[in-house]
């Protein structure tokens, strides 16, 4: 479930649920990089370098995934381990960076 909070600022907010659906902002560009040995965004400015666990979470970021698939697919991945919250402070971090953005209904 998406939601819209006004935090006092008098901006909006949007809280991130199970149900969100995330898909890499404009402008950025994610592939495997040979030369780095990782993941990487590619913007116009310059390129972000991932570790591994950001380029798995941001492999399964598709626009159509939402949030409780994408930690259920890693969950699957990486069993015994609960991934949950790790996903969503990574997403919630790559959302602030700009680097990905909840997907228009």
């Amino acid at each position: 479930m998406q939601c819209s909070s006004n935090m006092g600022s008098g901006k909006q907010v949007s809280v991130m649920g199970e149900d969100s659906v995330f898909e890499l902002a404009r402008h950025y560009r994610f592939q495997w990089e040979q030369a780095q040995q990782a993941h990487v965004l590619l913007y116009p400015e310059g390129m972000v370098k991932l570790g591994t666990s950001a380029g798995e979470i941001l492999k399964r970021v598709d626009g159509i995934s939402p949030v409780s698939a994408i930690v259920a697919d890693l969950e699957r991945a990486f069993p015994g381990a609960d991934l949950r919250r790790d996903v969503t402070e990574f997403l919630a971090h790559a959302r602030e960076r700009g680097w990905i953005r909840v997907k228009p209904a």
